[in-house]
């Protein structure tokens, strides 16, 4: 149960000084992963190919993926999970930065707790440098506190998670769903009886930006909302009045917001100061 997998998806758009910075604070870990899964998501400019190639001539602990075309994050991310070695897969993204301890602190709650599924964390969201944060978004800690949370928002920060391979395959893995595959997992993993927590410490530090805002605005993210609300209220998981008004606050933040005053809500109301 020592061996961890760390699981990557990078795609055309990715800037490869961020990449560069996201793979050194994994190979920095003071627990270091027995393997790391890069899924290349369609084909990418030669400048980032080349950060790429420089990473995956270790066979020993990359397992490099490259996909011809880009199907989407929720595509790569199940062949991954497929992919992987090891029962424990920590989930990070190719832009962010690890605490040096993250995947030890994930790996030691594994441990004192082996009936739990997925364990997440703390995140700290920047956008220049890690030095000057922009906020934080916290989650809750305990098992039925997230199981609550989950009924209006996503409980975990998926750039932070490390779950059982076993428990992901049990529901199906991850499935398409614009922008929301995480959540949607999430939701059937709860609905599977799976075992949460989050740690309270911060386990990574997130790049953020405008383009952050609009991908969490406009009809089709709408539409991908309106689909997992149907599935939570048809699973029980909300009731037809959490259902209703929930929609209807999603379409007036989603749809008819602006992004620079949706970007300002996210982080006046959604974000504890850093």
């Amino acid at each position: 149960m020592d061996k961890i997998t760390v699981l990557m998806s990078i795609y055309k758009n990715e800037n490869p000084d961020y990449f560069q910075t996201a793979m050194d604070s994994i190979l920095n870990q003071t627990l270091q992963p027995d393997e790391i899964i890069l899924i290349r998501d369609g084909e990418v400019p030669q400048e980032l190919q080349a950060v790429i190639n420089k990473y995956i001539c270790d066979k020993r602990t990359f397992t490099y993926i490259p996909l011809n075309e880009n199907k989407g994050l929720g595509n790569a991310l199940r062949i991954g999970v497929e992919r992987s070695r090891n029962e424990l897969i920590a989930r990070m993204d190719t832009d962010d930065i690890a605490v040096e301890r993250r995947l030890a602190l994930q790996l030691d709650a594994f441990k004192e707790d082996t009936k739990l599924a997925l364990v997440g964390g703390q995140i700290i969201e920047f956008e220049e440098s890690p030095d000057n944060p922009t906020g934080k978004r916290m989650v809750p800690f305990q098992h039925q506190a997230i199981l609550k949370y989950m009924k209006t928002r996503s409980p975990f920060n998926h750039m932070s998670v490390m779950f059982r391979k076993s428990s992901v395959l049990n529901v199906g893995n991850y499935k398409p769903l614009y922008c929301l595959e995480d959540y949607y997992l999430w939701c059937r993993m709860a609905l599977n009886g799976c075992k949460f927590c989050n740690l309270p410490e911060t386990l990574v530090y997130v790049r953020v930006g405008s383009e952050m805002y609009q991908r969490r605005g406009g009809y089709k993210y709408f539409k991908s909302w309106k689909q997992l609300e149907k599935y939570k209220y048809r699973h029980n998981m909300t009731n037809i009045w959490q259902y209703m008004i929930t929609l209807g606050a999603r379409f007036s933040v989603q749809v008819l917001m602006p992004n620079k005053i949706r970007g300002w809500l996210f982080r006046k109301f959604g974000r504890n100061p850093v």
